[in-house]
């Protein structure tokens, strides 16, 4: 996985797709592209040992599995993963093909969203899956940017999502062999209580930075810092004692089925 986040392009607010959408429309993608920086190192991270017990280490190797898949684009389940998540996002719009300008409307950079899962690998996908078949509700909410008072130049969705996996992995300490930050820690207890929980939190993330982007007033030159506001507010939450669960997170209320 690269050391540096995805860069983002700007789009412009989203519009929405009818059945009537042509194959080769694209998107008003304007703006250049910017680094996200949410998952640099902080100065201030701790790198101590803790004890785990046999059950965590393998729900960590188990969740570590997953991290190491990159997306392959001549594997077929892999294409079919992101055929899904088209019909997820735009169940009544067909999707001409897996290269087409159609992917800019759910907020990828070009026709190939492949190339944005360098940073995310094919966990990305999976994530992005589980949100839209976990919480239907929030997922088309924040496609299509239809709760708050929106920025006219939105980040785009899809890249965005990319983003927040890279930053979750990097947060947790989910690439060493054992976690060495108390987050790491704390997070794999969670996960031995429930194995979908980086999915969970995957989708409190999303949630939470759309939280933050419209809180701050952000727009697309302020994403990074809706990031770094994100994985503060996150990381303060998992530290709360009464958070036994995903669920007992304060933020997870923010989640509509």
């Amino acid at each position: 996985m690269e050391e540096n986040g995805e860069s983002f392009v700007a789009v412009s607010r989203f519009q929405g797709l009818d059945r009537g959408t042509n194959c080769n429309a694209s998107s008003a993608w304007i703006g250049k592209g910017f680094s996200c920086v949410c998952a640099q190192r902080r100065e201030g991270d701790a790198r101590i040992s803790f004890d785990f017990t046999p059950l965590q280490e393998e729900c960590l190797q188990r969740l570590q599995s997953r991290i190491d898949v990159s997306y392959d684009s001549s594997k077929v389940e892999h294409q079919e993963a992101l055929r899904t998540l088209w019909y997820a996002a735009f169940p009544e719009v067909p999707l001409c093909d897996l290269l087409s300008d159609q992917w800019k409307e759910m907020g990828w950079q070009g026709k190939d969203p492949s190339t944005d899962f360098r940073g995310g690998g094919f966990i990305s996908l999976e994530n992005l899956l589980f949100f839209a078949r976990a919480f239907p509700k929030s997922f088309q909410d924040l496609l299509r940017k239809q709760m708050g008072n929106r920025s006219l130049w939105e980040y785009p969705f899809a890249v965005a999502g990319v983003n927040i996996t890279f930053m979750l992995i990097q947060m947790l300490d989910l690439q060493a062999a054992k976690p060495r930050t108390m987050m790491g820690a704390v997070f794999l207890k969670l996960l031995a209580e429930d194995v979908q929980a980086f999915d969970l939190l995957y989708c409190i993330a999303f949630m939470l930075m759309d939280h933050q982007w419209l809180t701050m007033h952000a727009s697309y030159m302020d994403f990074n810092a809706v990031i770094k506001a994100t994985r503060r507010q996150i990381e303060r939450e998992l530290l709360l004692e009464d958070v036994q669960r995903m669920e007992d997170m304060p933020s997870y209320r923010l989640l509509v089925r």
